[in-house]
Formats: C-alpha cells, structure tokens, sequence
C-alpha cells in the first residue's frame, strides 16, 4: 500500500523517548479530511487520552478547508481514535504506569484511509537531550569524513 505522510510531530521525538508504536484511524468530518488533503493538518501540540473506554486525540489543529461555507468545523476539537478494544485496554493499561504519555508520531493516507501514528513515550531528561545531540553530531562527522575521501 501507498503511504503518503500529511504531518509528522518532529518534537516529540526530541522530547521523549518512544518505547512502543500504534496506528489507529481517525474518525473525521469531511471537510477535515478535505483540508488534510490539502496538507493544512499539525500535530504539534497533540496528545491521546483514554476516556470511557475510547482513545481521543487532543489538540490537534486541522486548519478549515479552504473551500468550506457556513458549515466547516472546529480546528482544534477532540477527535476519536478507531482502535479494537484490546488495544485500547493495553494502551491504557501501558498509560496507568508511571511517566508514559502517548504521544502522535505521524498522521499519514493508507490506501485512502487517514491513519494516526502514535507512540507509548516516556519524557527525556536534559541531558538525554545533550546525550542524543551529542551523538547526531558525531556520526554527522563521520559521514563528513568518509565523503571527503
């Protein structure tokens, strides 16, 4: 299947450490899943929730669809993730844990559908920061130094 990504969370990989990955379905109005086709969707300040029993997503902007009348919708609304029950117990459960948040990875079109990426994370300290800078410059030497041979 083809995969095309809309909106990727660049930050949540600088800011926490991603231990465990899920994709879900989004359930969507239509003139959302207009506007996301038209690559107007962020997911930077988003996270998931559990809330009786079903998955939602949370600050998300999806910005309104530039042909909509009176009738659009809101950019920043709750929007309730499709995910099986099970899957939803075990996130759950992962989330009751101390210091794991869920956290949207990616927001990608699947064969025509609207998948959300998203990852069980654990929060980074400053100096897992410095650590993880410290190591994307290096290897970024290495790379150098090896093309200039």
């Amino acid at each position: 299947m083809e995969i095309t990504v809309v909106a990727t969370n660049r930050k949540a990989f600088h800011e926490y450490i991603i231990l465990d990955q899920f994709e879900a379905g989004i359930q969507l109005k239509g003139s959302e899943v207009k506007s996301i086709r038209e690559g107007k969707a962020s997911l930077k300040q988003a996270y998931i929730f559990i809330r009786k029993g079903e998955a939602w997503l949370k600050g998300s902007h999806i910005a309104s669809y530039s042909h909509t009348g009176f009738e659009g919708h809101e950019p920043v609304r709750d929007r309730k993730l499709l995910l099986h029950k099970k899957e939803i117990q075990k996130i759950n459960s992962k989330l009751a844990e101390k210091g794991l948040t869920a956290v949207p990875t990616k927001l990608y079109f699947k064969g025509g559908f609207i998948k959300l990426e998203f990852g069980l994370a654990k929060g980074k300290k400053l100096y897992d920061k410095r650590d993880t800078k410290k190591k994307r410059d290096v290897e970024r030497d290495i790379k150098r130094a090896l093309k200039a041979r």
